[in-house]
């Protein structure tokens, strides 16, 4: 029972949280080490109240994933883990992962708090709903972006400099996440045909076409998003002058690379399993973070 309790906790969704360290990052405070730690404590918090979402989730949706030809082999689609036992593996997930977080930081907890309330609504509600299904996803990360940041506040030492969250990066956060929901969305379609909807009421309100438009319009969003941010003047008054811009072709190439899964390898249907096991997308990823930190621990001019 633990190992089909730890299969349904997704522990390669946790991918998605590392959006967390954005806020030690950007904040230049990766060279503090107690920082580092901070922001590595709060990832584990998250990740487990995360953890105790997805296994709700799949109590509330075990009919409906039993029509899914990936999500009917899930432990508790399939009946290899009890209703009961996942609900009360569940509950001690996000007990731990919540009251680990409210003692971590005030600002931080409650922050996750939100963040396990926007994702019940989203089991409960917003996923059947055209669009607005999407969006919640992508105000997730925006979430998870801001909770990174109120950590790094929340262990600051008393008097000193505010710590701001930049406008433009919950921007990049949130296009970014909602070109991948999106194309998850278009991979559900495809993969499920004529049985979309009875798996999820939303998938039946959207089309190929609509999908298509849709991508192509966030696509560039997300692009430009990340584009202005490197290049505004307060991004540069921020970090002294360093050259974050040089970061944009990494960022360029992630996107193609999905576009490519998408369209070409009809993948995309989980973005989490495609950055482990995609090496080209994994190799980008790798690099742009290097290549970020590398210019933002440059001396400044």
């Amino acid at each position: 029972m633990l190992r089909e309790i730890l299969r349904s906790m997704r522990i390669y969704q946790w991918t998605k949280n590392l959006v967390l360290f954005a806020g030690v990052i950007f904040t230049l405070k990766f060279l503090e080490p107690a920082r580092l730690v901070d922001a590595g404590i709060g990832f584990l918090l998250f990740s487990l109240a995360a953890s105790g979402i997805y296994l709700l989730n799949d109590v509330v949706d075990v009919e409906r994933d039993r029509l899914h030809p990936e999500k009917r082999t899930r432990p508790v689609a399939s009946g290899a883990l009890p209703v009961r036992a996942a609900t009360a593996a569940a509950l001690a997930l996000l007990a731990v992962g919540l009251g680990g977080s409210l003692l971590l930081g005030l600002r931080f907890g409650l922050t996750a708090v939100a963040y396990v309330i926007l994702t019940i609504g989203y089991s409960l509600v917003l996923k059947h709903v055209v669009l607005l299904d999407v969006l919640s996803i992508a105000l997730g990360f925006v979430l998870r972006a801001v909770a990174g940041v109120e950590l790094i506040a929340d262990r600051s030492a008393p008097g000193s400099p505010p710590i701001e969250i930049s406008a433009w990066l919950l921007v990049c956060a949130f296009f970014l996440a909602l070109f991948l929901a999106i194309g998850k969305r278009r991979h559900e379609l495809a993969l499920l045909e004529t049985s979309a909807s009875r798996h999820r009421a939303a998938l039946g309100g959207y089309t190929s076409k609509l999908l298509d438009q849709l991508v192509a319009v966030v696509t560039s969003a997300t692009v430009l998003a990340y584009s202005i941010y490197t290049i505004a003047p307060e991004t540069a008054a921020k970090f002294h002058g360093r050259p974050l811009h040089l970061t944009i072709p990494f960022v360029l190439y992630g996107i193609f690379r999905y576009l490519y899964l998408m369209y070409a390898e009809e993948k995309g249907g989980n973005p989490s399993e495609h950055l482990l096991r995609d090496r080209a997308t994994l190799v980008n990823v790798v690099l742009w973070a290097g290549a970020v930190l590398l210019i933002l621990s440059w001396p400044a001019p």
